[in-house]
């Protein structure tokens, strides 16, 4: 009996926890207005005649897309409240309280997954996106780390169900990488990953020391959401156009023909590269894929500089780190925006990010 008790009071302290993210969510679900959204798109899509108007495609999609959110919101506010109402029921049944604890965990996870639903609220979140990872200054440091994140990532890419192609792979000589960029495709692929662009720091003891003294390693991590070919034409003058053999590992093929090609944009500098496919003319598709996303978010950086003119804002480069990953003296990764930590860097290293997502997505809602 004294068992019962003492898991009585556990699953209502849980259930208190997580008070306060059932009520951020139901004040955000208000101020953003999307009950009312809902409402005017609904009735608009049961209006006669409706299959003839010129964006029904587009406001079909947009309905379906709040009446997903709006079923996973109403599941999560009215379970809340059940499981209080469950834990008096059954506050004698041993049984059914084990089968509490169970759909409380599920609750904490599906509001987790709503928090970032509801944050991913921009046009471009549910991009497929390239993301692109450089070793800094440091030499075979920093390319291992390097080639550390692209694990991370890749980890992470799996954990999400999201399809990655890397697209471009540069081999350092002795370990690691020195670049490599990922074609990431699915749901909210930008959305999730535009939380790691930036400067990466790893503080560790050196593989390669033997010495074995502590090393810090940066590498940079560039994420762009990719641009359907409609939104931006680029004007082919604008183009150099080279082909080389591509290095590294992938075959006989790949590095007897000048298969590789790069790809640079002469009016803004914008480089381009893919390697991975075995024809020239599939790796020139897939990079001009990636010159086009960064020429259109060059654009749109240059547009929202005008617009916030006067405004300091922080570059990225080395020593204005986003992110710290630290394996001794003492282990901890802290996220320098958010100020969100982990003390399980090995767990964020197999690809465990989502924490830093969420609140890397929490803090720029709250900025803009």
């Amino acid at each position: 009996m004294e068992y019962i008790i003492m898991l009585i009071d556990e699953l209502k302290e849980q259930l208190k926890q997580i008070e306060p993210d059932i009520n951020t969510i139901k004040t955000y679900w208000q101020n953003a207005g999307l009950e009312q959204q809902f409402t005017n798109l609904e009735t608009q899509s049961t209006q006669e005649n409706f299959w003839q108007h010129p964006e029904q495609a587009a406001i079909s999609k947009e309905l379906q897309k709040i009446r997903t959110l709006r079923e996973h919101y109403q599941y999560i506010i009215s379970t809340h409240a059940e499981l209080y109402e469950l834990l008096d029921l059954f506050a004698q049944d041993e049984q059914e309280l084990q089968k509490i604890t169970y759909d409380i965990k599920k609750l904490c996870k599906d509001i987790g997954k709503l928090k970032i639903e509801l944050l991913l609220n921009k046009s471009e979140d549910n991009s497929n996106c390239f993301l692109s990872i450089n070793a800094g200054a440091g030499g075979t440091e920093s390319q291992d780390w390097a080639h550390i994140l692209l694990r991370m990532y890749s980890r992470f890419c799996e954990r999400e169900k999201l399809a990655v192609q890397v697209v471009d792979y540069q081999p350092a000589d002795e370990a690691g990488i020195k670049s490599a960029t990922l074609y990431i495709q699915g749901k909210s692929a930008y959305g999730f990953l535009k939380s790691e662009h930036g400067v990466h720091r790893l503080v560790r003891i050196s593989p390669f020391d033997a010495n074995k003294r502590r090393h810090t390693s940066f590498a940079s991590i560039t994420v762009t959401p990719e641009v359907p070919d409609i939104e931006l034409n680029i004007d082919p003058n604008d183009l150099r156009i080279d082909t080389y053999r591509a290095g590294g590992a992938g075959g006989q093929h790949v590095n007897k023909t000048e298969s590789a090609v790069r790809i640079t944009h002469m009016p803004t500098g914008l480089v381009a590269q893919c390697q991975n496919e075995r024809s020239q003319g599939q790796n020139k598709a897939n990079a001009m894929k990636m010159l086009t996303a960064k020429v259109a978010q060059k654009l749109k950086d240059d547009q929202e500089a005008k617009l916030s003119a006067g405004v300091v804002k922080k570059k990225i480069e080395w020593g204005s780190q986003i992110r710290s990953y630290v394996l001794h003296p003492y282990k901890m990764v802290k996220d320098h925006r958010t100020d969100i930590e982990s003390p399980q860097p090995d767990l964020v290293l197999d690809g465990d990010i989502m924490d830093f997502i969420e609140g890397f997505l929490i803090w720029q809602n709250k900025a803009s």
